[in-house]
């Protein structure tokens, strides 16, 4: 290796270094304001909380023998939705890639159903599936499902039609044009796909247990607002953030592994 390419190298993990420090200092800058203005009573730290009253609150959770449980729920129900999503999503936009009179039907009750408030299907949920795991599952999917179809159909209809010719020109089927040339021409666009389902899905999920749930990140943060527990309300969306983190990072580290 040239010493231009060491230099090269050496260039782009020194960014990559001054990126991370940079952003952890950001973070670190803004709980360091945070708690100095509410211990300076700047800001009420009732409504605002701060981030020592934060641990504060974990800790009881842990102690309680009440965090483990509430974070187990919620991973439960945003795994299961992540996968039902992701399975059922993709069959549906191969469905629609190769039967285009479906894909022509289906595309403006997609566009309709996305820009319906989920929120608002709720009670009907709850009546219909009852106040249960169940209903906050169909609520997650119910926000994440369409935008996945339209991620992933949108993108296998921009594959290159010169490189599908091409394989129909030595017979090959449809699954074997699926798989050697229309899924590796949109990975990048399946991971994305992946990662707006984490997302979605794990905002499904809360708004599911703001509706019916007696357990679950989503119920600390009803139940602290419904008492006026702020600090109760500020630590769950702190263990959502962390929560929501360490999946993305499981997503990243599946496909440097792929």
């Amino acid at each position: 290796m040239s010493n231009e390419q060491k230099k090269y190298i050496f260039n782009i993990k020194l960014k990559k270094l001054l990126v991370l420090f940079t952003q952890i200092f950001i973070l670190i800058l803004i709980l360091f304001l945070w708690q100095y203005l509410s211990d300076k009573k700047i800001i009420n730290s009732f409504i605002t909380s701060s981030p020592l009253k934060i641990i504060k609150t974990i800790n009881n959770l842990y102690m309680q023998n009440n965090l483990f449980n509430h974070i187990f729920i919620t991973l439960k129900e945003c795994i299961i939705s992540f996968i039902l999503t992701t399975i059922i999503s993709f069959i549906i936009a191969v469905i629609m890639l190769y039967n285009n009179f479906i894909a022509k039907v289906i595309e403006p009750y997609l566009i309709v159903l996305n820009s319906l408030p989920k929120v608002a299907l709720g009670p009907i949920i709850i009546i219909w599936i009852g106040a249960n795991q169940k209903a906050i599952i169909v609520m997650a999917l119910l926000i994440s499902l369409i935008v996945s179809i339209q991620n992933l159909y949108n993108g296998f209809i921009s594959t290159d039609k010169l490189k599908i010719k091409l394989l129909k020109t030595f017979n090959a089927s449809s699954f074997d044009i699926l798989i050697n040339v229309i899924i590796p021409s949109n990975k990048e666009n399946i991971y994305s796909t992946l990662k707006i389902n984490l997302s979605m899905c794990l905002i499904g999920i809360i708004m599911g247990e703001f509706l019916t749930s007696k357990a679950g990140i989503g119920h600390l943060i009803l139940y602290g607002s419904q008492v006026f527990n702020l600090d109760l309300v500020m630590s769950g969306i702190f263990i959502l953030t962390i929560i929501s983190i360490l999946l993305y990072l499981i997503i990243n580290t599946i496909k440097k592994a792929l």
